[in-house]
């Protein structure tokens, strides 16, 4: 789940094709909230706004719609989709059956340099939480479960499990704008301990209750009948 080098091949030698350089670009202001939820995203507005071509702008949007984080609305209409309560959990439900799983194998395969750099990240998160910065929050969150679950050497789970992120990106953006940072939940520190005392186990519940936590307080956010 770890952000792509948008500039560059998987050998660092030249640069990505153009559309993946403008895939990774769209794709990471749907995951960090740029966009909005229902908001409207238009193939000339992303042209003009990635500085990209009208082909690869089309390529993006396709692949995107593939994956759930955009929608087609009729009339070449593609919006971001908006998440109702019922969405919210459905994705409970899948988060807590793979990401629990996936820091489990993290916790059983980390080495001590590995650990150090979750360890460095969830400060930097600390310090962005800090000073509201909302924006590095949402990048240091996310960058603190990559990390994790690059070191669990599952790339189906974590391949899902990113997409999952897809999903409620945008909705967590809008729920930290309305709330700030400061009561975010945050459970990196015990998962982290967990981890350096090599208790498997507490790292799997450490996460899974920072993924439930997370996404109930979306819920209660956004639609606090249901929740």
């Amino acid at each position: 789940m770890q952000t792509a080098n948008v500039g560059q091949d998987s050998n660092n030698t030249a640069p990505a094709p153009a559309h993946q350089q403008v895939y990774h670009q769209l794709r990471e202001s749907i995951l960090f909230g740029d966009f909005t939820p229902g908001q409207p995203v238009t193939i000339q507005g992303l042209v003009t706004e990635l500085g990209a071509g009208m082909t690869p702008v089309r390529e993006a949007i396709r692949r995107l719609t593939a994956e759930g984080a955009l929608e087609f609305q009729g009339n070449r209409r593609v919006t971001v989709p908006e998440l109702n309560a019922g969405n919210v959990d459905e994705l409970i439900i899948a988060r807590e059956a793979l990401e629990p799983a996936l820091a489990q194998r993290a916790a059983e395969r980390a080495t001590a340099e590995q650990i150090a750099a979750l360890e460095a990240t969830d400060l930097q998160l600390d310090r962005a939480i800090e000073h509201g910065d909302i924006p590095a929050y949402l990048r240091l969150n996310y960058e603190f479960h990559a990390q994790l679950y690059a070191i669990a050497a599952a790339p189906i789970l974590t391949q899902i499990a990113d997409g999952l992120w897809l999903r409620f990106g945008p909705s967590l953006r809008v729920v930290c704008g309305r709330m700030g940072t400061q009561n975010l939940p945050d459970r990196h520190k015990e998962t982290i301990d967990a981890m350096r005392l090599g208790d498997v186990e507490k790292a799997r519940e450490a996460i899974r209750e920072d993924v439930i936590q997370g996404m109930v307080q979306i819920r209660e956010a956004l639609y606090p009948a249901t929740a």
